[in-house]
C-alpha cells in the first residue's frame, strides 16, 4: 500500500462548453464552472458555444469573460469555428 494518502485525479475536460437554450443565469453558472475545470486540466484555449439568436446570451457571456480572472483574452469565432454563435477564449497561464 502506498504511503501517500492523497490521490489527485484530473478528469479530461472538453475543449468546448455548450450554453445554447439556457437562461443567462444558468449559462453563466455553467460557464464559470467550466472555465475553472478547463484551467485546472491545463487547457489554454476553449470554445464557448452560445448560439446566434438575439444576442442576449452572447453579450452576457462576453461581459462575464471580460471580468473573469482565468481569462487572458477572447474573440468571436471565425470562419470554420462557429462564427457569431461561438466565442473563442484563451485562458490565463498562471
Amino acid at each position: 500500500m502506498s504511503k501517500n494518502k492523497f490521490h489527485i485525479s484530473l478528469q479530461a475536460v472538453d475543449d468546448e462548453v455548450r450554453l445554447r437554450h439556457m437562461t443567462v443565469d444558468e449559462a453563466l453558472l455553467k460557464l464559470d464552472r467550466y472555465l475553472n475545470d478547463a484551467f485546472m486540466s491545463g487547457r489554454y484555449q476553449v470554445r464557448v458555444i452560445h448560439g446566434k439568436g438575439a444576442g442576449t446570451l452572447r453579450e452576457a457571456v462576453r461581459r462575464e469573460l471580460s471580468g473573469h480572472s482565468l481569462v487572458k483574452s477572447f474573440r468571436p469565432g471565425g470562419y470554420g469555428e462557429g462564427g457569431a454563435g461561438v466565442t473563442m477564449v484563451e485562458l490565463s497561464d498562471r
